[in-house]
């Protein structure tokens, strides 16, 4: 390059290492940085061939920028030389320093390895310190850190001579600030490449939310977030205009709301009960206008960052239209289409449900019943809870302490209920029931299950229980033949009526089939049962108009008791028997009524 007598070329050297150097700063990219290296090599350090090995991801180095011969450039350009092959020459010949120097003399075992090279052949030196083509220059570049960042390759001096001292040290300061350079670009080019990654994510997310917005807020069916844990769990923070519509209020008021400030009473447990992920629910939430609609709730939960807070959301479908279908296809099955009185399987379900399979070896009192099912529930009770079968007009004297209240209901008969309103419990010692001290043990002190008790005789002996009064209409059939059926279904259905207002709220009258009716009646007497039954006949009696014309009949009572031990069929069957003892007592006469 210069000769150590020559100092002006050497800052004449310095003034192109430091142009060089500086122009490594301005590259724009690690491609840009690369080929500014070797052409600063070319132009600045006064060789004729320079090249950068970079290394991979996985350990090999690649030629990635050439300098100096665009035929060699074109040859080697992109190959690769593997790790050992290079390790294995950054350790032989000589160390220049920070440099590797290879003579032609020991680099002929390399001519056959893997890295990518570019030599022509040339004759021996004709004094110690010329140039052979074969030589080998070599400027590793290392990261702060002490890794191998690649390998700057420098050949043929264009004075024809091997670097002294001052050539050595500017081809190791230059190999120096370019890995500085290269670090640099990596790491621009890292942050761009996060850069654009950060973009296009919050592009992606920003496209989310809008996505999220228009579906919540345009959904066809109500949608609402509400907060998720804390004081104020479950506060409705954001409500779709499909669930204001749905609800009759606007948004501003929904977030003072929670749902269970919403939910009908009835329905609370069912939507305490709904898990938060994943839960659904099927409930009646408040409107404006006070009514009710039937929703179904859908809920999952949404995290608002990796670590940040938790929210519900909700899916509310209105459910009101399918409810209603349920319930009406619910009461067909159960109800007698005509009179719309329950029919013959919803009055079997109502009488068994008030039965178990133990039958009662003793008969209690009305005092002893109540005494046996309220033991241990004071709370439960109170003077008058329970009417008497008084509440009929002009019935008999009221029963103390009997069951009414909490009789059959013709509109609801989801499980049996004992007196206090809870669900039957079978008796501890009924068929596959184990008692309080293990399988087939017996009873315990007491039952949740309130038995139900036939009096002794049809003399009253002041024990109360369910009388089932079977009524057979008499002179119905000729009224069919003489008028028809029209006349004889508006007949049916006047009688329903009848029989319906002649009884109380708790009770049951049901359609058994054809002109069989029966009525359930809780806790009545058997004084009770006999005077209902002149009542519902002196009822049933007056003339029924049809079409302009006046019809009679009349009809036969048979009163049986339900008890325990006994199956419904056995029940109804019994009352069935005596209807007919009752019928067959009176004469044809006294029985037609018209």
């Amino acid at each position: 390059m210069e000769t150590e007598s020559e100092p002006y070329v050497r800052l004449a050297t310095l003034r192109q290492l430091h142009q060089v150097v500086a122009e490594l700063n301005t590259a724009r990219s690690l491609a840009d940085t690369l080929q500014t290296v070797v052409d600063g090599i070319v132009v600045g350090l006064g060789y004729e061939l320079a090249c950068v090995n970079l290394v991979r991801p996985d350990g090999d180095l690649v030629v990635a920028a050439f300098a100096g011969d665009p035929a060699a450039e074109a040859l080697i350009t992109g190959r690769v030389g593997s790790r050992a092959s290079w390790e294995r020459r950054l350790t032989m010949g000589e160390s220049w320093d920070g440099l590797r120097f290879i003579p032609h003399t020991e680099g002929w075992v390399l001519l056959e390895d893997d890295v990518p090279q570019w030599h022509t052949d040339g004759p021996d030196p004709r004094f110690a310190d010329e140039w052979h083509p074969e030589d080998r220059l070599y400027a590793p570049m290392y990261a702060s850190g002490g890794e191998l960042l690649g390998v700057i390759s420098v050949d043929r001096p264009r004075n024809g001579r091997r670097p002294g001292a001052w050539g050595r040290e500017a081809l190791q300061m230059y190999a120096f600030q370019a890995a500085i350079a290269i670090s640099n670009a990596r790491l621009r080019a890292n942050m761009q490449r996060a850069l654009v990654r950060l973009e296009r994510e919050q592009q992606a997310l920003r496209a989310s939310e809008e996505s999220f917005r228009q579906a919540f807020e345009y959904a066809p069916s109500g949608m609402a977030i509400a907060e998720m844990g804390g004081d104020q769990h479950g506060r409705l923070l954001r409500t779709n205009d499909a669930l204001c519509r749905l609800l009759g209020r606007p948004a501003s008021v929904l977030r003072r709301y929670s749902f269970s400030d919403l939910v009908h009473p009835e329905d609370i447990g069912t939507l305490l009960r709904t898990s938060a992920e994943g839960g659904r629910a099927e409930l009646r939430l408040g409107r404006r206008d006070g009514t009710y609609v039937w929703v179904s709730l859908r809920n999952s939960v949404v995290a608002d960052a990796a670590d940040g807070p938790r929210f519900l959301l909700t899916h509310v479908e209105d459910i009101e239209e399918r409810k209603r279908h349920e319930l009406q296809l619910a009461h067909r099955a159960s109800h007698d289409s005509l009179t719309g009185l329950p029919n013959s399987a919803e009055l079997r379900s109502r009488l068994g449900a008030r039965l178990c399979r133990r039958p009662q070896s003793v008969r209690a009192t009305a005092v002893e019943a109540l005494d046996a099912a309220y033991e241990g529930h004071g709370a439960h009770g109170g003077s008058g809870a329970h009417a008497g079968y008084g509440a009929y007009p002009g019935g008999a004297a009221e029963a103390g302490g009997a069951v009414g209240e909490h009789g059959f209901r013709p509109d609801s008969y989801p499980e049996p209920f004992d007196y206090t309103g809870a669900p039957v419990v079978p008796a501890p010692g009924a068929p596959g029931v184990p008692g309080p001290g293990g399988p087939g043990t017996g009873p315990g002190p007491y039952d949740h299950h309130v038995h139900a008790v036939a009096p002794a005789s049809d003399i009253d002996d002041g024990t109360k229980g369910l009388a089932v009064l079977f009524c057979d209409l008499d002179g119905f059939k000729s009224i069919n033949d003489r008028f028809g059926h029209h006349t004889g279904d508006a007949v049916l259905i006047e009688v329903a009526r009848r029989l319906t207002t002649g009884v109380r709220d708790g009770d049951t009258v049901a359609r058994l089939g054809g002109d069989e009716f029966v009525v359930l009646a809780d806790g009545l007497g058997a004084a009770d049962a006999a005077d209902l039954a002149v009542r519902l006949r002196n009822a049933i009696i007056p003339p029924i108009r049809v079409d302009g014309r006046a019809v009679r009949v009349g009809a036969s009572f048979g009163i049986g008791w339900a008890s325990c031990g006994m199956s419904a069929d056995e029940v109804l069957r019994s009352a069935d028997q005596r209807m007919y003892i009752e019928k067959r007592s009176r004469s044809k006469a006294h029985r037609r009524a018209g």
